[in-house]
């Protein structure tokens, strides 16, 4: 998962923040040393060419390092903050409703970890054409962005609540 960012910071709280620092912090312990055990224990078993243990170990360490790597660079280029106070305009990590092309669609603005894997909320970065388009604008604001296909969306901001 790639994440976007504005410029060179990610907005993401405290909670998700202190999260992050968490899974980084057991991916460079305790995940690098049972992937390399992983790793040891499967050469043993002898010719690597054909060796399915070998190969699954090695994917899954290239897996591992490339989290850390995106870890490391979220955790570097984020601005940790709370949620704005002021729900009138809608900002990172307020859950917006809005009408958008018309339908009504409720979406969180920011980064997908600050909404972590136990929530099936539609995320949308600040960078994104729908997540600028909306981002300040005031509930009642009729905005609108280009789609891929070069048509302009409209989008009206309904409603916007903090992320919980």
């Amino acid at each position: 998962m790639t994440e976007e960012v504005i410029g060179e910071e990610t907005w993401l709280s405290q909670e998700a923040f202190d999260r992050l620092s968490k899974e980084l912090e057991t991916l460079q312990g305790p995940g690098r040393a049972d992937i390399a055990e992983k790793i040891d224990a499967a050469r043993e078993e002898g010719d690597l060419k054909e060796n399915g243990g070998y190969h699954a170990a090695r994917e899954e360490q290239g897996k591992i390092e490339a989290r850390i790597r995106q870890l490391e660079y979220l955790l570097r280029h984020s601005k940790v903050g709370e949620t704005s106070s002021d729900l009138s305009a809608a900002s990172p990590g307020t859950v917006i409703t809005a009408t958008v092309a018309g339908r009504e669609m409720r979406f969180l603005l920011g980064s997908r970890e600050i909404a972590g894997s136990d929530t099936d909320i539609d995320v949308f970065s600040e960078a994104s054409p729908l997540g600028a388009a909306v981002n300040g604008t005031k509930v009642g604001d009729s905005t609108s962005y280009e789609a891929p296909n070069g048509k302009s969306i409209a989008v009206t901001v309904d409603k916007v609540e903090p992320f919980s």
